[in-house]
């Protein structure tokens, strides 16, 4: 059993793969194809919002998102510890300073109650992570950035692409979102890629500057920039995908339910996560919460464990893969603990302490499904 299966969805649309990649191969436009253009329209339309703008990695989306808001030395953008190193990292090599702010213990996303107190003078940029494929509350984060001055909301969405919240799907939801194609990756490529999604024309002319060496035309450097084009055999791929990833979505979260069906009647009795305090000994495995309003797309199935070392060797025994995102939060890590501001993340520390992920994807059989909730049971009892 593989954690994900990424050789299954090439299987079924190989025919469509191959004709994408002949034809880049053919006209020989390997950058800024007339692929790229295209599923630039289809990816917007698919968003619904005005511009899309193909990037060559979820983590320059982030990257030149901030460099179009002016993002530099001295200000300050609020993001989340608990999530991939990319938005700290992104921050940092702008000369800002990352301000974190602590999760939700119910879904892991930023803490809307917690962010009004980590807001300064020098907040430049809201930076929420949408974790595990669900959707961070950004309307009321939007609203919060609105009450003070207007901050720009910048969504990370690598995580929760064609997820929806109130019935707008991620990366419409703020200011600029941001996504990532990286093969694990709801929506993936065959390597790096990502995309930014924006509804204000002078951003959308910014970002397509600052991809191409902040060229307004060849050779008139207008702006600082960088080399951050998507290849053009990528974005063929991504069309060919584009084909079937409503499907997709609907399996993840078809499985992602089924997932929790199981576990709350086989594996543990029914009980809330608020049930117990941040610090207390879970006494349980418990599952996150899909909001209400919430359309998660399951990009991981992840749970908390009593006792995770204990649960991942007795699934590895049975043949159960395993993966923990995220083991040491952002604020910890060597790289950044110096560079961010000093932080207080309770929730934060105490997830990263317990969460542990199961195989998913779109091509996960019924019977892997069963083996895997049956091993958890069996696991459950040895927490």
């Amino acid at each position: 059993m593989k954690f994900i299966d990424l050789a299954a969805q090439q299987r079924e649309i190989k025919t469509e793969i191959d004709a994408k990649i002949a034809a880049v191969l053919a006209h020989g436009q390997y950058i800024m194809g007339p692929e790229v253009r295209e599923v630039e329209i289809q990816l917007a339309e698919y968003v619904d919002v005005d511009f899309c703008i193909t990037v060559s990695s979820g983590t320059d989306a982030l990257l030149i998102s901030l460099m179009a808001l002016g993002v530099g030395p001295g200000d300050e953008v609020i993001t989340s510890a608990f999530s991939f190193a990319a938005a700290v990292e992104v921050i940092i090599r702008l000369g800002a300073v990352p301000v974190f702010v602590d999760v939700d213990v119910e879904n892991a996303n930023i803490s809307v109650q917690a962010l009004e107190s980590v807001i300064s003078p020098k907040t430049k940029a809201i930076l929420p992570v949408s974790i595990y494929g669900q959707c961070a509350n950004l309307p009321a984060i939007n609203r919060i950035a609105a009450r003070y001055g207007g901050i720009p909301v910048v969504e990370d969405g690598a995580q929760s692409f064609g997820a929806q919240i109130e019935g707008r799907r991620s990366c419409s939801l703020s200011t600029i979102g941001c996504t990532s194609f990286f093969p694990t990756k709801p929506l993936g490529c065959y390597g790096d890629g990502g995309a930014i999604f924006t509804n204000d024309p002078e951003l959308n002319r910014i970002v397509r500057e600052v991809r191409s060496h902040g060229q307004s035309g060849k050779y008139k450097h207008i702006r600082i920039g960088v080399g951050g084009r998507m290849d053009t055999l990528q974005c063929g791929i991504l069309l060919a995908k584009l084909t079937q990833f409503d499907w997709e979505i609907e399996e993840r979260g078809r499985i992602g339910l089924l997932y929790n069906q199981a576990i709350l009647n086989e594996v543990m009795n029914a009980r809330n996560i608020m049930s117990k305090e941040v610090g207390a000994e879970l006494d349980g495995v418990r599952v996150f919460k899909v909001e209400r309003g919430n359309m998660s797309v399951f990009a991981q199935y992840t749970i908390l464990a009593p006792n995770r070392n204990r649960l991942i060797a007795s699934l590895s025994a049975l043949m159960v893969p395993t993966m923990v995102h995220y083991p040491i939060p952002l604020h910890r890590q060597p790289a950044y603990k110096n560079l961010c501001k000093p932080a207080f993340l309770p929730v934060t520390d105490w997830l990263c302490e317990h969460v542990v992920s199961l195989p998913m994807g779109p091509y996960l059989t019924p019977e892997d499904q069963a083996h895997i909730v049956q091993s958890m049971s069996e696991s459950a009892a040895l927490l």
